[in-house]
């Protein structure tokens, strides 16, 4: 073989490697470590940016139930609350001891999501679990995750001074598809793990899970609903996505430039498919679900400076890890986007639920749960540069 040829075979390989880095238009910064601590089982975190620059994270902490003696832990614990760490310095460094969000008075909460509101405003939503000693006097149908650990549904908590204090709890209203009740006998409070979204005129939109199967209690289905006053009341609008099969829940909102309100749904019972739903009329309905061509969950998505979306993702399947696609502003080619792989060591399928926030022109914050060799779940970040 010739020089020329070798010299030809080699920029060529050079070509296409330089594409493969840079056709999805991100680039891997650093993972780092945002919270951890042995003695704590740390997940399912959210992220803001405030206006003066102070990036929270917000997540659920409970006991390591291995520290006890015990066998392992689970997502539902009497002691899981709310906390925030907070970083100054553009997530360079983060607060070494977290702060007490919020710690519901009858049990174990979950999830914190939040909503930076364009006047500042922090919505959190939340939801919870009661721990009783028997039910044999539970109004029916109720939905336990273990024994004698019975749901009670959703709430917010909301603050006006950056995330230093919170007023709450506010609870959503029980919406019309839902069968079952809570733990205290009534009908069950709106609820779901999920992004909301303040819309261009100030309306926010939150999509919220519900069974409405008696015979099948752990079926959902997703629904949205509305509020006109940042989070204190809601009101029921439409469904989002409903079928006799499988399930919806986890979901996240997003509003596109042009009004559209894109729904991105974690499913069951779809052999782990991302779905989508799109409402053309400002959430009054939405069109068919629709798979959106890959597995993952739960999804979110966050605004780019050039109105592109960024969505992230988690992945429990080998080798487990998190993902993230970036979308046109219209969010129309989620089925060609180009998946961008952040992390290829999870430890379990005990990992994920990433939420990111734009850092700068052109970097971007990844947070999530995750473990290494199966070991303590704690909050992580990715940073990734976006061309």
């Amino acid at each position: 073989m010739s020089r020329k040829i070798i010299m030809s075979a080699l920029l060529m390989a050079f070509v296409l490697n330089a594409f493969c880095q840079n056709h999805s238009g991100m680039r891997k910064v650093k993972d780092f470590i945002i919270y951890q601590d042995a003695s704590y089982y740390s997940t399912f975190p959210s992220v803001i940016k405030k206006e003066d620059g102070e990036i929270l994270v917000a997540f659920r902490r409970a006991p390591n139930r291995q520290v006890f003696g015990e066998g392992g832990n689970n997502h539902v614990d009497p002691n899981s609350y709310l906390m925030t760490v907070r970083s100054r310095d553009n997530g360079l460094s983060w607060s070494s001891e977290p702060e007490l969000m919020y710690a519901h008075p009858w049990g174990g909460s979950q999830d914190p999501c939040f909503l930076l509101m364009k006047d500042g405003t922090i919505l959190c939503t939340s939801y919870g679990w009661a721990f009783l000693r028997n039910t044999d006097n539970l109004k029916t149908p109720y939905f336990e995750n273990m024994k004698n650990t019975v749901f009670l549904g959703g709430y917010n908590v909301i603050s006006r001074d950056g995330g230093e204090s919170w007023d709450g709890p506010f609870y959503p209203p029980n919406i019309p598809p839902e069968v079952k009740y809570s733990a205290t006998g009534e009908p069950l409070p709106a609820y779901n793990r999920g992004a909301p979204w303040e819309g261009k005129d100030g309306r926010l939109y939150w999509a919220v899970a519900a069974g409405n199967n008696k015979d099948n209690i752990r079926q959902t289905s997703v629904y949205l609903l509305t509020s006109d006053d940042q989070g204190v009341t809601w009101e029921y609008s439409c469904p989002i996505a409903e079928d006799s099969e499988a399930s919806f829940n986890e979901t996240s909102m997003y509003e596109t430039p042009n009004g559209d309100l894109v729904a991105f749904l974690r499913t069951a019972g779809l052999d782990d498919q991302a779905c989508i739903a799109r409402s053309t009329d400002g959430g009054k309905s939405f069109g068919p679900w629709k798979k959106m061509g890959f597995q993952g969950h739960p999804l979110q998505a966050t605004r780019l400076p050039d109105n592109r979306v960024l969505l992230v993702y988690g992945y429990r399947h080998k080798p487990y890890g998190i993902r993230a696609r970036i979308l046109n502003a219209e969010c129309t080619n989620y089925d060609t986007a180009e998946e961008f792989v952040l992390r290829t060591d999870g430890g379990s399928t005990d990992i994920g639920y990433p939420w990111a926030v734009v850092l700068d022109d052109n970097r971007v914050l990844v947070t999530y749960y995750y473990n290494i060799d199966n070991g303590t779940r704690h909050i992580a970040g990715t940073i990734l540069e976006i061309d």
